[in-house]
Parts: C-alpha cells; structure tokens; sequence
C-alpha cells in the first residue's frame, strides 16, 4: 500500500483535509514528504520533543523507520528521489525545515518566511523567492518554538513576539497569531559561519585599505565609536570587524538583546538582556546590563545596539573613565545618529535640557561611522565622521572620509565610486600620535585611491 493509500484510509485524515492546510502538494515526493512527516510525528511525538534525547542516535532511528515506511511504498520514485526524501523529512523534523538548506547557503545572507507557503531569501544583496514551503502551518510553528526555545525564550498568543538568535548567532524574528494575520512569519538574518574579516569587507567594497589604518589607530586609541545605519546595513557585522583591533591584554564586556558579537579575544564578558516571564516579572533590560557592567571593571564596554534609555547610562560611561567603548545605532546619517542619542535619553525618564544631553554626547563620542545599504546591493561605509566640540547649541561634525557618488553606476548597475578622504585632517590625530599611534598625512591626503 502506498503512503497516499494510507493517509486517506487511516488516523491521518484524507488527502483533501491535509491540503485545506493552504499547502499545495506539487508532485508524488511533496506529497511523500508530507505523509511521512505526519506518520513520524503520530508515531514518535514524545521522543521528538524529549529535549534530552542523544541527537544522532535519534537521527539514526528515524532515518531506519523512514527507510522502512519507503521499502513498504509503491510510489514509483527513483533512489535519488527517495534519498532526498529521507533528507527533507529529517530537515523537517530535527533540523528547520525547508528553510535549512538556505541556512546552509554561504550565499543567502536572509530568510523571510511571510507563511507557511511563501518564502523568501536575500542573495547578494538581492531579495529572490524561495521554492520551499513548510509542510503546513503547524510545522512553522514547531520549528519557531524549536529556535525560541534553544535561547530561553517564549512565543505564544500572550507574547506574539520574539527576537531570539540561532546557535551560530544568526539573528531571529518571529510574529504568531493574533498579531500575525496571514499565518506565522520568521525572519533570520544569517551571520556567516566564519567571521567575516577586514580583508573580506576590503574586498566587498564595505570600506577602503585607508579606512582599516584609520579605524584600527582609532581603536587602538580608545576613541569611542558609533557606528550608524539603517536595517541590513551591516552595523553588526563591521562592529565584530572593529572590535578585533582591541589589544587581546584588556577586559570587554558586550552587551546584546541576543548575542550576536564573537569576539576573540581571550578576557571577553558576554551578557545578553532577558525579556519578563510569563508573570511578566524578571525582566533585564540593556540599560540594566549597561549600569552593572561598569561594576565589572570593564577596560571596554559594547553595546550591541543603542536603542533606548540605556543611550544615558552609556554615554555616561564614555564619560567617566571608560573610553573606547562602541555600539551601534539606527539612523539615515552621522547627523541624524546623534539626534537618535538625544531622543533616547530623553526616554531615559530624566528631564534633561537638550544643550546638557549634547554637551555629554559631543564629549563622550569622537568619531561615527554610517553604513548605508545601496541600489545595487552591496553594504558600504559611506562616511566617517569626527565629532569636535560645541558650537552655541549645536555640536560641530566634519567629514574625514566620505563615499564618492559623482563615479557612477556601472553598466551592470554597480556603484563605482569607493570611500574616500576628504583632505581634513581629524583633531584628535595629534592626541593618538601623544600615545605612539601614527597617523601619517597621506592617509587623508585627497587624491589617495581606495587601497583596494
């Protein structure tokens, strides 16, 4: 007997009732994949969900049982086929799905599931639909409890909600009904299994050989920096790339929502925020994380992303002994990035005059540094911006490298400029050279190329 023959005979509910899901079934191995899948679980529900089971030996166990339903089978499929069965039923059950092999993917960089039925990735920058579908929306759904859980957290109809990462780091996003209303949605933003490198975002186009001198001296300097940008920008990623200039003899302590950074130093404290329990009790916050971490003895502080209250404690950090610290924002430029900082301490509860939160901002950070996401794709630095003093009520910025436009789109659509100097050398450069760090006129020089 066949798989379909005993789908629409036994406990499984017909054929019509499995497809009144909203997934169509496209071809006898779809259709194969799905049986399966609902057979495994009637069969094995316990033990799949028994979060202490030895892994491999369960893998093992349910590639012999689904070895044995496609020896009893009379679906004509080739070994190919079936062997490709055996692999997605397994994806599907302990591993995420159909979404798995563009997790595997070096070149996907984003997974967008709008449903069950509709997926999209983003490759190159680019955003593509997916041919994968999950099997119905309540495999969606196990397999976002499944990430969620890995982390400690929770998704239901009373917290819709959730941000959580994967084990490699890539970051998560899930939305459930009732706030979802055309089914579950789930976004990963992958992080790439090996770290990208300075020499990686050089060759990229991210930013210029000049512009690695210029951040590595400022690291090493311990200025504080900000890195702005909007969404899928790529703050995150050079944050990881910035802060492996920090000498490997100093104490850090990042904080994230959901740990993201890997750093490799050997003296490295991660925290990460905790949302509130079912109770709504128990909740810490970034802003919480920020003000204990200064009780750690802390030679730098990381904050993964500034995006509240705790822009104060932060900047109240930066300002009393703990320089060189970074951390990342949201913003459409280095301007804009500074008036984020004011708004949310504003939010911080304190009723601050605005010149008082600007004075503290111009001298606790020196330089910023706005990613910007471009037509063609590609992630690039499109300016790095020295904070100088205050001028009256306003804080004085000056561009020392900025992205240059006027070059052009090639035929294929890409941008042709790069990052270059602007000719204006930074006030703090002196200070660096005070402590044996050298900045050499050519490295702002007009006319210098990108080092690339």
């Amino acid at each position: 007997m066949s798989l379909t023959d005993r789908l629409t005979t036994g406990t499984l509910g017909s054929a019509d009732e499995l497809a009144a899901t909203g997934v169509e079934v496209n071809s006898a191995k779809d259709s194969v994949v799905r049986h399966l899948h609902y057979l495994l679980i009637e069969e094995m529900g316990a033990e799949l969900t028994d979060r202490e089971a030895d892994e491999l030996e369960l893998r093992d166990r349910i590639e012999r049982r689904l070895g044995e339903y496609l020896a009893e089978d009379t679906t004509p499929l080739s070994a190919t086929e079936r062997r490709k069965i055996i692999t997605d039923v397994i994806d599907n059950i302990l591993g995420y799905g159909p979404i798995q092999e563009y997790l595997d993917d070096p070149e996907i960089t984003e997974v967008m599931v709008n449903n069950a039925s509709t997926i999209y990735i983003e490759r190159l920058g680019k955003i593509y639909p997916a041919s994968g579908r999950f099997i119905d929306e309540a495999h969606l759904l196990r397999i976002i409890d499944k990430i969620v859980a890995q982390v400690g957290r929770r998704i239901d109809e009373s917290s819709a909600m959730v941000d959580a990462r994967l084990p490699d780091g890539s970051r998560v996003n899930a939305v459930v009904h009732p706030l979802a209303i055309n089914g579950p949605m789930l976004t990963i933003r992958k992080f790439s299994r090996d770290p990208f490198t300075v020499d990686d975002l050089i060759r990229f186009g991210t930013l210029s050989r000049q512009t690695t001198q210029f951040l590595q001296a400022c690291v090493l300097g311990k200025l504080n920096i900000l890195i702005s940008g909007g969404t899928g920008t790529g703050k995150t990623t050079l944050l990881n790339v910035v802060s492996a200039y920090i000498p490997d003899d100093e104490r850090i302590v990042t904080i994230e929502d959901a740990a993201e950074l890997r750093l490799h130093q050997q003296h490295v404290l991660r925290l990460e925020s905790r949302p509130p329990n079912i109770e709504g009790k128990g909740q810490v916050t970034i802003r919480d994380l920020v003000r204990n971490s200064l009780r750690m003895r802390p030679d730098r502080i990381i904050v993964g992303e500034v995006r509240g209250a705790e822009a104060l404690d932060m900047l109240q950090a930066m300002n009393t002994g703990h320089e060189g610290s970074l951390s990342t924002v949201h913003a459409n430029s280095p301007r804009d990035a500074l008036s984020r900082i004011e708004t949310m301490v504003l939010m911080s509860g304190y009723d601050l005059p605005v010149r008082a939160i600007r004075e503290q901002s111009s001298a606790a950070l020196n330089v910023v540094i706005h990613l910007s996401r471009l037509r063609d794709g590609t992630r690039r630095i499109t300016q790095v911006a020295e904070i100088e003093t205050m001028e009256g009520d306003t804080i004085v910025m000056q561009d020392i490298y900025s992205f240059d436009y006027s070059m052009g789109v090639s035929e294929d659509g890409h941008y042709l400029g790069y990052l270059k100097p602007t000719g204006l050398r930074p006030k703090f450069a002196e200070r660096l050279e005070y402590m044996g760090i050298e900045m050499p006129a050519e490295m702002f020089a007009l006319g210098q190329s990108s080092g690339q």
